[in-house]
Parts: C-alpha cells; structure tokens; sequence
C-alpha cells in the first residue's frame, strides 16, 4: 500500500505538485551538472594537483563506483524510511560531500570526497522519481515526468558550459561549491513536499548484496586502474583484487538469487526482451562514458580548447536528444522494439568513428561537430525505444525494479568502461612514446624527466618540441584506440538487439506504461 501524507482541496495539490516539481528538478540537476561538468574540469584538477591518470580516473570511477553499487539500495531505503526523508538526507550529504571536494588539498582528499559524494547520489538520483511518482496521479504523472525530464535535459547541456566558465574565469573548485545554493534551495522546498513511502516494500533491505556489489565492483575497478602502473611491481596486489573482486561478483550473484528480497531480481532477465535491451544498454552506455571521459582531455590538452569551448561542445548533442526524444519515443510504436535498436546503435557507431577520424587541427563545425551530431542522432533513436523496451517487457508491478536495474547498469557500463579504457590508453601511449623516444637523441636526466610526468600523458609536457610532440602524437593513438573501442562496442549492442528483442509492435497494455516511464539515468 502507498501512503502518501497529503490533504487539503485541488488546489493544495497544485501547489504542492509545483514544490514537488520543484525540489526533485534542482535536486537532479545537481546530479546531472556536477556528472557533466566535472568531466570538464579533470584537466584543470590534474594540472593543479599534479595527479597521473590512474588519480583522475578515480576523481571519476569513486563516484561512479558507489552511485552504481548503492543504487538500488538508495531507492529500497526510501519505500521503507520515507522518500522525502531519504531524499533530503540524499540531498546533504551530496552538498557536504561538495563542498570537500571544493576544499580538497591533494587528489587523496577530492577522491575520498567524491565517493561520499556517490553515497549521496545513491539516495538522491532514485529519490527523484519516486516523489514524483508518489505525488501525482496517474493522469497527470506523465506531464510531471516529461516536465522534470525537459529541465533535467537543459540543466545537462548547461552544466558543462558553466562548469567550464567557472575553470576559465575562477578555479575549478566552483564547480563542486555550485552544488550548494543549490542543495539549499532543494532543502528548503522539500519541507513543503509530502512525505510517502511503500508499505509493502520488503521488511529487509539487501545490505550484503550492497556490500558484495561495492566489494565486487571496486576489486575489479582497483585492478584495471592500477594494473598499467603496478602491474610490474605489485603484480601480487593486482591478481589479488582481481580475485576478490571477482569472488565477491560470484557471491553476490548467489546471494541475489537465494535472497527473499533481492536488490537485483534475476527473474527479470528470463525475459528475452528485458535480458537483450540490458546487454545493449551496457554496450552503448559503455562506449558513450569512455568517450565522454577521454574526449574533454583531448579537447583541452591536445587541441588547446578552453574549458568553456570544451564544455559547449556536446551542446548539439543535448539540442538533438531534446528535441527528437518524442519522435523517438514513436519509433516502437511503428516498428516495433528490435528495427531502431539495432538501426540506433549502428548510427551512434559511425559517430563514435568520426571522433577516431577528425582532423586534429581546424575549426570545431569541421572537425568535431558532425561526430557529435551523427552520435547524437543515433542516441536519439536508440534511448526512448531501449527505455520502452525495459518497462515492456515485465509486468506493472515490476516496472519500477525493471528500470532501477536498467539505470544501475548504465551506470555500471560507464564504470568499467573508464577502468577499462584507462588501462588500453595508457598502454597504447607507453608503447607508442617508447617507440618516438627511440628516434630520438636524449639525455638521460631528460629521459629521466618524461618517465617522471609519463602517467600524466597529454597533461606531460616538455621544453623539448620533438619530446612534446611525442608526448601529443602518442596520446592521440591511445585515444582513438579507445574511440575504435567504443565504435566496436556499439556496433555489439546492435547485433546483440537484433539477435535477442524480439521484432513486432508492443501491445496496448504496454503502450500505456510507456507514457509513463522514466528516464533510462538521471
């Protein structure tokens, strides 16, 4: 039974659908601004605290780590304590996690905070929703959804933009310090918002299944970080995290399917529909977050753009998502669910191609632009039919854990795909600097000086121009090494759709629950 603690007439409602509105829209956009913008900043930071990569992929992978692992948990916490309540705490400990982040004297210190910053983002991203899910009725729940959908899309083209203002004009701790006013604002205005909870939630949340995801994942992210920088030395380090890592993956897996109230029901994945749009979404989201991690890099290190031009360059990406979304999500109504899964993927490929293939010298609109707009486009086509997919293919009353389970693996692809890309780059750049060094006549305090700054790689730099245009040109074959990677992965998730989601119309009872389905991430 939901319990929703609300009274007064029709236009109490209003009012407190408008405070609702309101608070779950700020409340994301500190999620969606601070995801986007800190990607931004990543060459600010690293220059400014001297990190290597493997640091500024943990400035990242921390995050992304404990926000995919607590996920599910945040929203369970929330059926059972109360949403607002959860929320709210959400809400704080992102905004106290913040202002760390913005305070942190060395990467140790903002790593540490940014994963008590994920903690937060674990009980506030689910939290959105389900306020809004909670608050307004079913007549009117679609419009409230596409509303916070609309401002969740403008607060994530902006955010990189002022994000990258913030690094150009000030420093890039204003980019954690934005959440704040922010946070307060949320806090404020969910004092107003009626509180809900699930009475026939589970009377136990799954914490060992937490806490064998957390093991499990961050085992296995440890190792692919770290495993370019120590797999000499520390070889023992690596093989044991791996191990535990992958022991903890196997355990949790037994744990979910013996528990009576599992954080991930593996009944879900019987359905053929829901097991090949879950394979796809790890493959695309795969290759869209390694390319969102590395491209800001390429940008601002390589090419010399400044933060803001590096920021605005998605801008057509989120213009396209946004203004095709509704004629994408009539796409599965005509063709069914398997034609534009696999037609979106194949076009997103040929996007994730032309980053590999741009001309690294000339003017944005001709080198960068049309790989932007050709990934958007096959973004479009591909997020809104993948997201119908999922809620069709359980029944009602599973389809809010049907998409919980989606986002979380999302958000999981994006995880490792950092890890992973991480760890080709910089070894496709070790080898590729050996090999340029090799041509040329060094010193050996200068030789001793690359190996030095060698685990910053774009971030080195050198008064030698031949030594600084090694540095430049071995990056470059790293990273469209890991673009050709993301293109592969994407063209897997078409194949994969076409072989597995079964071609045809959904029915009309599902065509109902689509009206009324969440974003795929928040």
């Amino acid at each position: 039974m939901e319990v929703v603690q609300m009274d007064g007439d029709g236009s109490n409602l209003d009012v407190h659908g408008r405070t609702v509105l309101a608070a779950t829209i700020l409340g994301s956009s500190m999620a969606f601004i601070d995801g986007t913008a800190v990607n931004v900043a990543l060459p600010a930071l690293q220059n400014s605290l001297h990190a290597s990569i493997s640091d500024v992929q943990w400035v990242v992978e921390s995050y992304a780590l404990m926000l995919a692992a607590l996920l599910l948990v945040g929203g369970s916490l929330g059926d059972h304590l109360g949403r607002r309540k959860v929320y709210v705490v959400g809400v704080a400990v992102f905004a106290a996690a913040s202002a760390w982040c913005g305070l942190a004297q060395n990467i140790g210190m903002l790593i540490w905070a940014r994963s008590i910053q994920g903690v937060g983002a674990a009980m506030l991203v689910p939290g959105s929703l389900a306020l809004i899910t909670a608050s307004f009725p079913e007549d009117t729940r679609g419009q409230a959804i596409g509303t916070w959908s609309g401002f969740s899309a403008i607060t994530a083209a902006i955010g990189p933009v002022i994000g990258g203002w913030l690094i150009e004009h000030f420093t890039w701790r204003w980019v954690f310090f934005l959440n704040l006013p922010l946070a307060l604002a949320v806090i404020l205005l969910a004092a107003r918002v009626p509180e809900s909870r699930n009475n026939k939630a589970p009377p136990q949340l799954d914490w060992v299944g937490a806490a064998l995801a957390t093991l499990g994942l961050g085992g296995v992210t440890y190792a692919l970080i770290e495993w370019p920088a120590r797999a000499r030395h520390d070889y023992h380090l690596i093989s044991a995290s791996v191990a535990l890592g992958l022991i903890a993956l196997a355990a949790f897996f037994a744990v979910e399917d013996r528990s009576a109230a599992p954080m991930i029901s593996l009944r879900l994945f019987r359905s053929r529909n829901f097991t090949g749009a879950n394979l796809l979404t790890f493959f695309l989201y795969a290759g869209l977050g390694g390319l969102m991690f590395f491209f800001p890099l390429d940008l601002i290190q390589i090419q010399h753009y400044t933060a803001t031009e590096a920021g605005a360059a998605f801008l057509p990406f989120i213009a396209i998502m946004f203004g095709l979304s509704r004629w994408a999500g009539g796409l599965v109504t005509r063709y069914g669910s398997r034609l534009p899964l696999t037609i979106g993927p194949l076009v997103a490929a040929c996007g994730f191609s032309l980053f590999a293939v741009a001309p690294q010298n000339g003017s944005y609109w001709f080198t960068f632009f049309p790989a932007v707009v050709v990934m958007g486009l096959g973004m479009t086509i591909s997020v809104a039919p993948l997201t119908t997919t999922v809620m069709n293919a359980v029944p009602d009353s599973e389809a809010g854990l049907a998409s919980g389970v989606n986002n979380a693996i999302s958000r999981l692809a994006s995880l490792l795909a950092v890890a992973v890309f991480g760890a080709v780059l910089v070894t496709v750049f070790n080898h590729s600097l050996d090999q340029h060094l090799s041509h040329l006549t060094l010193s050996a305090k200068t030789r001793a000086q690359i190996d030095f700054a060698r685990p910053q790689l774009g971030a080195a730099h050198s008064p030698d121009p031949a030594v600084q245009h090694a540095v430049m040109q071995s990056f470059l074959i790293g990273y469209r090494t890991v673009i050709w990677i993301a293109t592969g992965l994407a063209v897997t998730g078409a194949i994969t759709a076409w072989l597995l989601i079964e071609p045809g119309s959904p029915s009309v009872a599902p065509a109902k629950r689509q009206r009324n389905r969440p974003a795929i991430s928040a």
